[in-house]
């Protein structure tokens, strides 16, 4: 047993702010918790609150602005992000869970829409889980699945007759449609789940979005996960083009084509929906269906700003995600909560309860979207997931005593963050990674995009001609079609 003391703590469904207490936590799960207010317990000038949980997130190895993809809205940043080679995928995913759990995360969603590609892809995954458990957070696996839409949202045949011949083969190497059924999709993820069995990791169905799934390969996602259980995680209405996409091939409603095929259910959790509209989130709501917001993703990537207020107003749970795109490009869990409740606070005197819906969401509806349904917030017999912060650098100035809860939601950061505990295990400390240097695996890794990014140098010629003709496909023909 271990005995953990503490200044503050913010514990509870209602994260409650409360004084001294202490921890004592047994096998991974918090045993007792104990006030120290009125005891002569030392204890460091730290709050305590539950770990968060990146509720969608993608695992990529390094920031996507370093490969030119800074300023672009999705529909030519998605494919801007194929100049990137493939690396090792255990470096690259240490990176990115490194950062995470840097960041203040315990929990972390991949949603694995391009894989590496050097190992079958269970191998990958192995690899892949292994990373996680040497940096000690939580890993979800969403097998990334599509079969149509590769270069636009809908026939690109146009838009490739107006390509150079290279620029056309190209398109051919880096944008073409995986060979796998619909079925044979589903089945290989059942297999996958299989063959891992005893590896630490939530594995889940990860269609990418409406726009690249058909219909045949929704419905049998829709069958196998009400046959078995498994979960399902995937893209909605993220972009304006999409919405309007979905208007034209779902008159009746794409959030009802969804109910309609049996795919809408607890067990879906839908990412973005930006541009969802008030009749979609009651659908989603009723359902039971998570939401799994964006927002720094969103303003990066000129999607716009999801109507948070309206998803809570509705019902919706929604969960916090960071998609790779932290808005310093740091994966600052902190800051996110923290741009969330600011972005969705109401006006004025309004009656307010967005920090706790926001805390929620970075915290227990994240961690059940991930498939980790056992709470996390320092309950007795809760697991023992969590983190501090360090309150002399929160309040800085130390001019008098300022609520810690306030200057969470006015100032915290990551370079606040003293440690993160997962399972009773500390991975953090001091706000570095303690499990690996990782300094040296950013260097590893960018040492090996130097030495590979020569064999995507047909891309980066090609580029300016696909993007001009995609953006080109979308800003004078979506809305029409």
């Amino acid at each position: 047993m271990s005995h953990h003391t503490f200044a503050a703590a913010l514990r509870g469904s209602a994260f409650q702010l409360e004084g001294p207490c202490s921890l004592q936590v047994r096998d991974g799960r918090i045993a007792e918790v104990m006030s120290t207010a009125h005891t002569t317990a030392t204890r460091e000038k730290r709050l305590v609150m539950p770990a968060l949980a990146n509720a969608h997130d993608h695992g990529r190895p390094l920031s996507t602005s370093s490969f030119g993809a800074a300023g672009k809205p999705l529909e030519t940043w998605l494919l801007r992000l194929a100049v990137m080679p493939s690396v090792d995928p255990y470096v690259a995913a240490c990176a990115a869970f490194g950062r995470a759990a840097e960041g203040g995360c315990a929990a972390v969603m991949m949603h694995c829409t391009r894989p590496q590609g050097l190992d079958s892809l269970v191998d990958e995954v192995r690899k892949v889980a292994q990373a996680a458990q040497d940096v000690g957070i939580r890993l979800t696996f969403a097998v990334g699945m599509r079969d149509r839409n590769p270069l636009v949202y809908g026939d690109h045949g146009a838009l490739t007759a107006q390509l150079k011949q290279e620029e056309q083969h190209v398109i051919q190497r880096y944008f073409s449609l995986p060979s796998m059924t619909p079925a044979e999709q589903v089945r290989q993820v059942e297999a996958m789940a299989a063959s891992l069995e005893g590896v630490a990791l939530n594995l889940q169905f990860g269609p990418t979005g409406v726009q690249w799934c058909s219909d045949e390969l929704l419905r049998e996602i829709a069958d196998a996960s009400a046959q078995s259980g498994r979960r399902v995680h995937m893209h909605l209405l993220e972009t304006r083009y999409q919405r309007e996409w979905a208007d034209h091939h779902f008159p009746q409603g794409i959030v009802r084509y969804l109910a309609d095929i049996g795919l809408l259910s607890p067990r879906l959790t839908l990412a973005h929906c930006v541009w969802a509209r008030p009749e979609e989130l009651e659908q989603i709501a009723s359902a039971g269906a998570t939401i799994a917001v964006n927002t720094s993703s969103n303003l990066h990537l000129r999607s716009g700003i999801a109507p948070v207020g309206n998803m809570w107003q509705t019902g919706c749970k929604v969960a916090m995600g960071i998609d790779g795109c932290a808005l310093d490009e740091d994966d600052d869990a902190l800051r996110e909560v923290r741009l969330n409740a600011l972005l969705h606070a109401p006006p004025g005197f309004s009656d307010d309860a967005t920090r706790q819906r926001m805390l929620t969401a970075a915290t227990s509806v994240g961690r059940m979207s991930l498939g980790w349904e056992h709470p996390a917030l320092l309950e007795q017999g809760d697991v023992a997931d969590w983190i501090t912060l360090d309150l002399d650098r929160l309040n800085g100035d130390d001019l008098m005593k300022v609520d810690s809860v306030d200057l969470l939601f006015a100032r915290a950061t990551r370079r606040h963050l003293d440690s993160v505990v997962v399972s009773g295990k500390q991975i953090v400390e001091r706000g570095k990674l303690m499990t690996l240097d990782l300094e040296q695996v950013h260097e590893e890794l960018r040492d090996m995009y130097r030495h590979a990014l020569h064999q995507r140098a047909d891309l980066q010629r090609a580029w300016p001609a696909i993007e001009h003709h995609v953006a080109a496909y979308y800003r004078d023909r979506m809305g029409c079609c």
